[in-house]
């Protein structure tokens, strides 16, 4: 993708609805105003050239429904369309969808497919979905996995829901659950692993999570749910969200997941062609007033075909 520039020579006005109140205004202006740089923006608030219903506003100002903003002439850097809804990584993606309603998608994700382009990646899952369904006006990540993980991601297709996944997400009222294949028998008895994480990052510039009395508290849940030769598969249930949380708690316990090439570093356990890492499940409110939601997505037929193998 290439980038473009676009010169707005006349004043914006805008009206915003309930689903975008509540932003600081600053914010509101970063996202609607993609490629502007964020001093010019912070200047416009200054100078009290954004106006809301006809007064000058601060940064932490919240927008509120019809407030009516506007937004002097400005130079904005964007970029071209994204991906083409043709290509076929993009087209697997509607098949990969397994929850839809008209204010969420979750998908079940391939694994090695990026959540968003970057780092050398043209495209990404949300860039993808946003082609892919180019008529909806709104599509956010309301969470991340792991490029190499699979299963279940949220997207919100509102800013309010977007809000209120992210307040569960803090508040801990997000159940996700895992399936790993890691190295060696699980043992029965190890049903918890609470140790706190905090980030590092490699003279590589790669950055990992490691295992510090100085992190974060990190607690993830463990169920043994197979024992093969060489091997286990296993249910990860973790309380906290830290980064890598699952992957580095089953290599500090000896049991590192197989084909996980930043934390199995000797590559332990008899299968190691992919991260065998899987978002199997996943359990929200959509909704304040409604119930709790449980979504599951299958393994793919890679994953299904190793069990087989090493059921045989």
């Amino acid at each position: 993708m290439t980038d473009l520039d676009i010169q707005h020579t006349n004043v914006q006005k805008l009206l915003i609805d309930g689903d975008q109140a509540g932003q600081r205004i600053d914010n509101f202006l970063l996202t609607y105003l993609k490629g502007v740089p964020k001093t010019r923006i912070y200047k416009m608030l200054r100078k009290g050239e954004v106006r809301v219903n006809g007064g000058r506003i601060k940064p932490p100002y919240r927008i509120k429904a019809d407030d009516q903003i506007r937004i002097p002439p400005v130079h904005q850097r964007t970029r071209e369309q994204g991906p083409s809804a043709s290509l076929n990584d993009v087209k697997r993606l509607e098949q990969a969808i397994v929850y839809e309603s008209d204010r969420l998608i979750v998908l079940n994700k391939p694994s090695g497919l990026a959540v968003h382009g970057g780092s050398g990646l043209s495209f990404g899952v949300i860039e993808a979905m946003r082609s892919l369904r180019s008529e909806q006006k709104y599509l956010e990540l309301v969470h991340r996995i792991d490029r190499d993980t699979s299963g279940c991601l949220m997207i919100a297709k509102r800013r309010s829901t977007l809000r209120f996944l992210h307040q569960q997400l803090r508040e801990r009222q997000v159940n996700k659950i895992y399936y790993a294949l890691v190295a060696g028998s699980w043992p029965k008895e190890l049903r918890t692993v609470d140790s706190p994480l905090e980030k590092s990052i490699l003279k590589s510039g790669e950055r990992i999570s490691v295992v510090s009395a100085q992190g974060k508290p990190s607690l993830t849940r463990y169920k043994s749910l197979q024992t093969f030769s060489g091997c286990s598969l296993i249910e990860a249930r973790p309380s906290t969200g830290r980064t890598h949380q699952i992957r580095v708690h089953c290599a500090s316990s000896g049991h590192p997941i197989c084909g996980d090439t930043k934390y199995n570093v000797d590559m332990e356990g008899p299968v190691n062609d992919r991260l065998y890492l899987h978002a199997q499940g996943i359990q929200f409110k959509e909704r304040e007033e409604g119930e709790v939601l449980t979504v599951t997505a299958e393994v793919d037929e890679n994953w299904s075909s190793t069990i087989k193998k090493l059921q045989s």
